[in-house]
Order: C-alpha cells, then structure tokens, then sequence
C-alpha cells in the first residue's frame, strides 16, 4: 500500500513541478496569443483588406497547408532531435512573422499576400512547436499523467476561449487589428523567456543510420497497420475538414451577414471559452464512466449542433444586435464544447498505444493525416462561399458534420474503453 502511494505521489509531483509550470505558462501564453491572432489576422483581411470569401479561404488554408508539407519531416526531425531547442525555434518564427503585420501596416505595404505568407509562417511554427510540445509534455510528466496533464492545458485554453476573444474583440476595436497582432507578438517574446528557464534536459535521442524517408515510411506503416490509430485518423481528418471550414468562414458571416461589430464578434466568442472550459471539466469523469469511444463521439455530435446553428442564424433577429450575438454564441458554445470532449481523449489515446521510439513519428504522421484536410476544407468553403454565399457555405459545413457523426457512429469506435 505504502508502495502505491508514493508511486501516486511522484506522478503527482511532476504535475506540481517547477518545469511544468513553465510549460504550462508557455501554453497559456501562446493560447492567448492565438485567440488574438484567430481574430485579428481575419479582421484584417475583411476589413482593411476588403478580401473574399475564396480570399478568406486561402488565408485559411495558408496557416494549414504547413501540416500537409512538413507534417511527416517534422516526425523525423522529433524523433532525432530534443524537442525544447525546437520549441524555441518555432517560438522565434512565429513572433517575427506575427510582428511583420503592424510593421507592414505602418509602411503602408499591408496586401492580402502579405497575409497568405505570414498565415503560412505561422502554421509553420505550429507544425514544428506544437508537435515538439506534445512529446515534450510526455517526457516531463510521463505517460501515466498524460491525461491529467491535458486536461491542465485544456483548462488553460477554456480561458483563453474565455476571455480572449473579448480582449481580442476590444484591442480590433480600440487600436486596430495591427496593434492586436503586435500584442500576440509581445506573448512570443515571453514565452520564449519562460521556455528558456526549463531545467530539465531530454537525453540526446539515438543517432540513427536510417534514411529520413525511410522513417517517415515507417511512421505511415505503424499507424496504417495499427487498427486504432487508422480509425482515429480517419475520424479525425473529417472532423478538420468541417472544423476549418467553418473557420474560413465563420468570422465573414458575424461581421458582414449578421452585421456584427469586432468588439461585439469577440465578446459573444467567448461563450466559446465556457465550452471549452465545461469540455475539460467533464471530459474525465464522462470518460470514466463511458469510455474514450464514446466520448470522442459525444464531441463530434456537439460540434456539429454549432455547425448546424450557426447558418441558421437570421440577420438583426427580432431587430436586435444583442440577440443575435446571443444566439451566435451559443453557437460557438457547441463547437467548443464539442471540440474540447474530442481532443482531449483523442490526443491521450494516440499516445498512450505508441512507444516511444516512434512518438514523434506517430503524432506527426496523425497531424499529416488528419490536419492536412483543414486546407481542403478552408479552400471548399471558400469556394462555397464565393458562389453560393457564405451562409450557404456554413450549412453545407453542418450538413457534413452531421454525415460525418453518422459514419463514426457506425463503426467500433465506440465500443473503446479505454
């Protein structure tokens, strides 16, 4: 008994541990960062810019298209290098892209392309940090408290969710979207610092003799043969497909379909952060009792209640500005909601069935599968867009949402415990 408990103990310590915490904080900046970005990059373009709704998709696309480029290189790079140099890294790059906007702006030489090369350098940084962050929470709080550790930054990005949007929503209307991209550049900066003061150092992974190609090859086979991990990919890759789609487009609709303004726009997203915030709170104990299965399920079906939602939503309903941001953030409740009960026990599951010699390779070649559909639907639903209208747009997104929990229902995935 005595044995259990200290073991309880110690995996508890590396929740409560100096290096944790400056992950932890590191994630918090950057998920602040990026719901100033989600918000004032597109604003820029649709109000500054007058840009599309196939402009609109592209710029999209270009924060995406990195997954689909350097998803599986960046496997192999993870799996050779140490992961926190590759942090900083993708940190440094993402902040210089980030402050180019504002400078551009003042300079006078702001364009649309502008957008679509610092969207890309973003997505870049994303591909390469956001995967060297995964397998390095791994390796500082081990794989028993994986679960327990996601949960910590879901919890992190529900205020984010929270009260990002609004900040976000008042730094548009206050200072202009330019300055708001200069804030998130500032958020860099500190993380950087923050990552700097991590103590722990992964050991030097194996030199290998084998062929980068060769490695990818193998990340492919290992999830392709493994039953699971190509069911959870398949799920996944149709889930990206609706979630950036309505993306593309969701930002178009409340500022020039429901006539909304920014500062109102983000005030009523941040319903979106209590779905997120419900989502980490319940996704444990619903995962408990029900499984990871259907857990993963039950955040698709939620997803697509705010997909379907929000095309429905009628311009100046009954006469009032305030309603219909009423009922555009209930919307957002739902995909949040929906998207925190799936990621959550996905990104746990996919790692708990993977050893550690291929980690880095399983999460990229995952990222590759399923992240590389969110060009795909950036780019259909601004097409949709562009010749249907955007509301148009946005329910053929629900409509295919609601195929997709059809077909996932249909299949085993549900019948996964644990």
């Amino acid at each position: 008994m005595t044995t259990v408990t200290s073991e309880v103990d110690a995996a508890n310590d590396k929740l409560r541990s100096r290096d944790f915490r400056h992950l932890w904080l590191s994630n918090a900046l950057t998920n602040f960062g990026a719901q100033i970005t989600m918000l004032a990059l597109p604003v820029c373009a649709a109000l500054l810019l007058h840009a599309s709704s196939s402009q609109m998709g592209v710029l999209a696309a270009c924060e995406t298209l990195p997954f689909l480029l350097f998803g599986l290189p960046v496997g192999v790079l993870l799996d050779r290098h140490r992961r926190l140099p590759v942090m900083l890294c993708s940190d440094t790059l993402v902040g210089i892209a980030l402050a180019s906007v504002p400078l551009a702006w003042w300079f006078g030489t702001l364009s649309i392309h502008w957008l679509y090369a610092v969207g890309f350098v973003i997505g870049t940084g994303y591909v390469v940090g956001g995967g060297a962050e995964q397998v390095f929470l791994t390796f500082i709080v081990g794989r028993d408290k994986l679960v327990d550790a996601q949960a910590r930054f879901a919890s992190t990005e529900s205020a984010a969710r929270l009260l990002g949007p609004g900040i976000a929503g008042t730094l548009v209307q206050v200072v202009g979207a330019p300055l708001a991209v200069l804030c998130n550049a500032a958020g860099f900066a500190v993380s950087l610092v923050n990552l700097r003061m991590i103590r722990s150092r992964e050991p030097q992974p194996e030199r290998k003799d084998t062929h980068p190609v060769r490695e990818m090859i193998d990340g492919l086979a290992f999830v392709w043969n493994h039953r699971l991990l190509r069911k959870l990919a398949w799920v996944s890759g149709g889930w990206h497909l609706m979630f950036f789609g309505f993306n593309a487009l969701q930002v178009l609709f409340a500022l020039r379909v429901l006539g909304l303004a920014p500062g109102v726009m983000g005030t009523a997203q941040m319903l979106g952060g209590v779905g997120v915030l419900a989502g980490s709170l319940l996704v444990k104990p619903l995962t408990l009792r029900f499984g990871v299965g259907p857990v993963l399920l039950l955040g698709q079906v939620a997803s697509a209640i705010g997909w379907v939602l929000m095309p429905a939503i009628p311009a100046a309903l009954w006469g009032s500005e305030t309603a219909t941001a009423a009922v555009y953030a209930v919307a957002m409740f739902w995909v949040d909601f929906g998207a925190t009960l799936f990621y959550i026990p996905y990104g746990a599951l996919r790692q708990k069935v993977t050893p550690d010699p291929m980690l880095g390779r399983m999460i990229a070649t995952m990222r590759f599968l399923t992240v590389a559909m969110a060009p795909v639907g950036s780019m259909l639903a601004g097409v949709l867009g562009e010749r249907f209208g955007v509301r148009t747009g946005l329910a053929c997104v629900g409509v295919g949402a609601l195929a997709l929990v059809l077909a996932a229902s249909a299949g085993d995935l549900r019948k996964v415990r644990d």
